[in-house]
């Protein structure tokens, strides 16, 4: 009864899918499936603002040994079963659909005693083995979620509304936790096991992934995961979401609007790299932007996008290709606006170059907690480059390439807000000098811990970016905007 059923089966030939790796013969029973068919699924993006918390559609209950007996039974008799080059032929509902069928006859015939809830989980956590990511499969499926991070087989925790909870989501053991790793890393050429620990990947629909394996994580492999919506959030989105004033976000396009150098500062986790999607949203279809990351996740929408993504050492220790690189070789490719995704060492120098050489409008991200210590980490990658220009030359340097520092924050209750948009307006003396167009000022918090706050004008009048609005033909929004932000202060 049990024949090779490829042929036999529904027939449905489905749309392209990637065919299956085989699975290895020496795994034992009760491992999980090498087998991956790509499924379709809507991914998540970190929210700037948290909607209300949503709790998990169905509290499931701890794997119990019998439970993976019998898994490991079905899904051996399963292996046995199935075609997989028939298999791989089909698209992902239907080879769902095959796989339940098989399944459920090896039940009958095998005869388990289980109930109808059992089997249905058992059928779903066999075609999440098979088709996906085995458990964390719920999880990715899931639209609220901005973070899964995973400490080792028998511990999961999301982020949900801005806030970090334990989900009851469990593997069998560590060699499971590490297979599904290896899959997912093997998608972008990448591996992880004894001798390369540590890997950063990303999974199909764009989410980052960052993989440490034993030996260097003790508890087992840990798995993180930074999802992203597929469709990306708006500056009209953050204004709902209360991150930022209408008249805020007005200033922020006509930032991005006018070819400012921007950095984006922020602590993890505070929305810079949602904050920069945003912004790149003004840049005009005409202009060619190149991008570098170290994990593309930017989803520029300009027809003219060239994206690069930077390339680790090879198992000999070779071959790899720095962040520095490629932003050298940005340089080559008559780029007009340069934006790299985060920056964190000394290609650090080569962007404020290029801002400071005909490439204006460009763009990153940096980790720092205040517009001026975002300033003093420039200046510190700087020095970790190995360049040994005096002080006040590399802050003139500076002063003269970045325009605008907006710094983005994750406040104690979760919320995400833009907290100062400040400009950089010169050198006096050895001091970079800066000044606040924005901020935004906590006042205190309701009766549910949520903070209460508002941002505030700063009433500098015009800014020091005010001829480049001119010359975009967009001083009097800019003036609009800061009238009625300074207004609403005044009340």
């Amino acid at each position: 009864m049990f024949g090779k059923r490829g042929n036999e089966g529904s027939g449905k030939v489905g749309g392209a899918i990637a065919p299956p790796p085989p699975v290895p013969a020496a795994a034992p029973a009760a491992s999980s499936p090498s087998i991956l068919v790509e499924p379709s699924r809507d991914s998540a993006r970190q929210q700037v603002t948290p909607p209300p918390m949503q709790t998990p559609q169905r509290k499931r209950p701890a794997r119990t040994d019998e439970y993976y007996d019998t898994k490991a039974q079905v899904f051996s008799a399963l292996i046995d079963t199935i075609d997989l080059s028939q298999l791989s032929k089909l698209d992902g509902e239907s080879a769902r659909e095959e796989i339940r069928d098989i399944v459920n006859d090896i039940i009958t015939i095998k005869n388990f005693a289980m109930s109808i809830s059992e089997q249905e989980e058992l059928l779903e956590d066999i075609c999440n083995d098979v088709l996906g990511y085995g458990p964390l499969e719920p999880l990715l499926a899931r639209d609220d979620i901005a973070d899964i991070m995973v400490n080792g087989a028998g511990q999961t925790f999301i982020e949900v509304g801005g806030k970090t909870i334990e989900s009851e989501i469990r593997f069998r053991d560590n060699a499971q936790l590490l297979s599904i790793c290896q899959r997912i890393v093997s998608q972008v050429g990448r591996r992880v096991d004894e001798s390369s620990p540590i890997c950063d990947a990303r999974l199909p629909d764009g989410s980052r992934v960052n993989v440490i394996a034993p030996p260097l994580s003790i508890d087992g492999p840990a798995l993180t995961i930074r999802k992203f919506k597929k469709d990306k959030l708006t500056l009209d989105q953050l204004v709902r979401f209360g991150a930022i004033t209408p008249e805020g976000a007005t200033v922020l396009q006509i930032i991005g609007r006018v070819r400012c150098n921007v950095v984006i500062s922020g602590g993890t986790g505070s929305g810079k790299t949602t904050l920069l999607n945003c912004l790149t949203n003004y840049i005009d279809r005409d202009e060619r932007v190149i991008t570098c990351e170290d994990t593309a996740e930017l989803q520029l929408q300009q027809p003219h996008v060239v994206r690069l993504e930077t390339r680790p050492p090879n198992i000999e220790g070779e071959g790899e290709i720095t962040m520095r690189d490629l932003v050298k070789n940005c340089l080559r490719m008559r780029p007009e606006r340069i934006i790299v995704g985060e920056v964190r060492g000394p290609e650090v120098f080569d962007l404020l170059q290029a801002m400071n050489t005909g490439h204006d409008g460009s763009m990153g991200t940096i980790h720092a907690n205040t517009p001026r210590e975002c300033l003093s980490r420039i200046e510190s990658m700087i020095a970790m480059g190995g360049f040994t220009l005096p002080a006040k030359t590399v802050r003139e340097i500076i002063s003269s390439s970045v325009d605008v520092v907006i710094q983005a924050a994750r406040l104690r209750d979760g919320s995400r807000r833009i907290t100062q948009i400040t400009e950089v307006i010169g050198m006096e003396g050895d001091v970079i000098i800066t000044q606040d167009l924005m901020r935004y000022e906590i006042e205190g918090e309701d009766a549910n811990g949520r903070l209460i706050g508002r941002h505030m004008s700063t009433g500098v009048g015009k800014p020091h970016f005010w001829d480049r609005a001119r010359y975009f033909n967009e001083e009097k929004r800019l003036a609009a905007a800061l009238d009625a932000m300074e207004a609403k202060t005044k009340e």
